[in-house]
């Protein structure tokens, strides 16, 4: 799963990595949480690639109401083409989510207790950003009220992530942006080959404080080794 990650740095590095317009605002954060806004990068009417801010948590179309929208911060890669929360999404409002890393939980034993030690994992170049494989959708209340949100799939850990936790982001390569983006892509094969774990060797984790067990913490140290 994904449940916290941070995006930091230079809005710079975020505009050429994922080779967007200046036209964003997103200020660093250390420990992004389900529910609230974050940047996703999408195409445009034109083509081009865009930042946006979207709410975390997918809403279909079809819902009801928004409150669905807290119980799918994440799609299992497996199923996501299939199930219909995510599937129209799939073929046509897919998104790419900008990183800077993400946390995770390992259980360990201590004085006799299980607990959980929370883990960042970033790129191992550490002015380098992970592009996750996201969704978006487009949700009108019954007051008119629009919302855009989104979700990060998920797939099986890799070999670094694996002691840690069974799950992780897909994390894209560059090289497949457009293709993932463009709309008119509609190979569900290739789209699903895409939701595959990242390369072990091209990224890091280390233990961090467990002040990101809470939401409202957001502060860089909480990025940094314990």
């Amino acid at each position: 799963m994904c449940g916290r990650y941070a995006l930091y740095g230079p809005r710079s590095r975020i505009r050429d990595r994922f080779d967007l317009d200046d036209g964003f605002d997103f200020g660093p954060r250390y420990n992004i949480a389900p529910t609230t806004n974050v940047l996703v990068v999408r195409p445009d009417p034109n083509g081009r690639r865009v930042g946006s801010l979207y709410r975390w948590g997918l809403i279909p179309g079809w819902a009801k109401d928004g409150t669905m929208g807290a119980k799918l911060s994440n799609a299992r890669g497996e199923t996501v083409s299939e199930k219909p929360a995510f599937r129209a999404a799939f073929r046509r409002w897919r998104c790419i989510v900008p990183a800077s890393g993400f946390f995770e939980w390992k259980a360990v034993q201590e004085d006799g207790r299980t607990e959980k030690q929370p883990y960042f994992i970033r790129p191992r170049d550490e002015n380098e950003l992970f592009g996750f494989a996201g969704l978006s959708e487009r949700w009108v209340s019954p007051d008119g009220e629009e919302i855009h949100s989104c979700c990060i799939i998920t797939t099986d850990a890799n070999a670094l992530m694996m002691p840690i936790h069974d799950r992780m982001p897909v994390i894209l390569a560059p090289g497949d942006y457009d293709a993932r983006l463009d709309p008119a892509n509609v190979n569900a094969e290739m789209l699903r080959a895409f939701l595959c774990p990242a390369e072990a060797d091209d990224m890091i984790a280390y233990p961090v404080s467990r002040a990101v067990n809470s939401s409202r913490t957001d502060a860089p140290m909480l990025v940094k080794p314990a």
